[in-house]
């Protein structure tokens, strides 16, 4: 059966899913997406993401044309109409289509709405045993990285440069600091055991999945330290592991060639995973 979209309205098989060519997110990426994952069926933590979504279109302006809660009922129906077991549902608001191409915001155009699945095994991905390699690349994004945009142009360069050394993800630098990476946010554990990740600010978007993970370990008494880390401290931590919607938590066991740790996922990252794994199942929606 071939996949259902969702586009303005209306529930269309994915090859007649379309917008217009004039389509703001087309032509200047004025828009904001949101991915949640699927875990047996059901949306996971979705509520954060529907938060984040409603923070990034007011920072921008940008009038949602469904309510939330008629949002979710979309997700949900979207994930019943494809039979999706275990993947992922990706969301996409823009400003609309105008009648030609003009920087400033237009008048009487209604936002588009679009939503499609996509199937993975988030829980038993292979890289969740062996973990993955990163590299480094500077970070030449815009300065409002909180907001979730769809202008991602550096962030594909990053993952491409990722994808051609081989590795399953790229670490940000500014300033000699780890921002985020490319599609994740970045954690490290040091030697007397503090759980380190960059503070939350304009730098890094604000992770769903970071969120809930900070807050699991909070609640285990688990030492959190908000704030910015070096790739160099990152090298001589005990472990080091990237958090997103669509990796759940993943160890890192290398930096640009360089081994973190013994080179394996350590028992806190393993540790984590099963504690978000856990969360995600009981708090599924």
């Amino acid at each position: 059966m071939e996949p259902i979209a969702y586009v303005n309205g209306a529930f269309v098989p994915l090859s007649e899913a379309k917008v217009s060519i004039l389509d703001r997110g087309f032509l200047f990426a004025d828009g904001i997406y949101e991915v949640a994952a699927v875990l047996d069926g059901k949306l996971i933590d979705n509520a954060s993401h529907l938060a984040r979504l409603e923070r990034s279109v007011g920072e921008i302006a940008l009038a949602l044309p469904e309510s939330i809660e008629r949002i979710q009922e979309i997700q949900k129906e979207l994930v019943k109409r494809n039979n999706l077991v275990n993947g992922m549902v990706y969301l996409e608001v823009t400003r609309g289509a105008d009648t030609g191409r003009d920087f400033a915001f237009p008048k009487g155009v209604k936002p588009t709405l679009i939503m499609f699945t996509s199937v993975k095994d988030i829980v038993n991905a292979p890289s969740a045993r062996t973990g993955i390699d990163v590299i480094t690349v500077p970070d030449l994004r815009w300065a409002r990285r909180d907001i979730k945009s769809v202008a991602l142009l550096a962030q594909v360069l990053a993952k491409q440069a990722a994808a051609e050394a081989n590795a399953g993800e790229a670490w940000m630098i500014e300033d000699g600091k780890v921002t985020e990476g490319g599609s994740s946010s970045c954690f490290i554990l040091t030697q007397d055991d503090v759980i380190v990740t960059r503070q939350n600010g304009s730098e890094i978007l604000p992770g769903c999945t970071r969120k809930a993970v900070v807050k699991l370990a909070e609640e285990r008494q688990l030492r959190i330290e908000e704030r910015a880390f070096s790739v160099e401290e990152a090298l001589a931590a005990k472990e080091a592991f990237i958090t997103s919607a669509t990796v759940f938590v993943q160890a890192v066991v290398s930096i640009d060639g360089k081994k973190v740790g013994n080179g394996k996922p350590g028992p806190m990252t393993d540790r984590l995973r099963e504690i978000y794994v856990d969360f995600a199942k009981a708090t599924a929606v």
